[in-house]
């Protein structure tokens, strides 16, 4: 079984409480024996697979099945083209690790208000740069923004391999069907 879960902010990526006030997956009601297939921290947003097929976890993390990954991330100010080039090129460094190059684009997506929201600044905009990836280190997305000088405010995870989260809404979830999977375990 694959489960798309649209996990919501302030929800952590396990079953059992860690201590701080965040929910957890156990508040979603999911099948038995699923777990989650990565993770994406509490304060991030979007698409977690969940499963109860363990084969899974190395398919879809391991950097060498070069598995993409795509977000959206609301950031402090308007990168330029070099700010973007830097997350594309391959040549970031952070905690001395050297990321893999990306795809990186300004676009201009609606969503809904966060809830709680984003912290506002009157003097700074902000934009959104949708970033393919195909590795997800710890934290790697909100230390790659703030390395170009474009701090995270809100991440939102929207889609695994060709798969995009679409029609699931925050805090719901439903099993993945064959033609889906298929799409999950792409690589074009």
């Amino acid at each position: 079984m694959l489960i798309a879960f649209n996990k919501p902010y302030g929800i952590i990526s396990q079953f059992t409480r860690d201590g701080s006030t965040n929910g957890t997956l156990a508040d979603f009601d999911f099948p038995k024996d699923v777990y989650p297939i990565g993770r994406l921290d509490a304060d991030s947003e979007g698409l977690l697979l969940l499963s109860d097929e363990t084969r899974l976890n190395a398919q879809l993390l391991l950097p060498e099945h070069a598995h993409k990954r795509i977000y959206h991330v609301q950031v402090e100010g308007i990168p330029d083209e070099q700010d973007m080039n830097l997350l594309q090129g391959g040549t970031l460094v952070i905690q001395g690790h050297t990321i893999l190059p990306c795809s990186a684009a300004l676009i201009h997506p609606i969503y809904q208000a966060r809830i709680p929201p984003i912290r506002v600044r009157k003097t700074i905009p902000d934009s959104w740069i949708e970033l393919k990836m195909q590795e997800g280190k710890n934290r790697q997305v909100r230390k790659m923004t703030a390395a170009i000088g474009h701090p995270t405010l809100r991440l939102i995870r929207v889609g695994i391999g060709e798969f995009l989260l679409k029609d699931i809404d925050p805090g719901t979830w439903r099993q993945i069907t064959t033609e889906e999977r298929i799409l999950i375990f792409s690589k074009r």
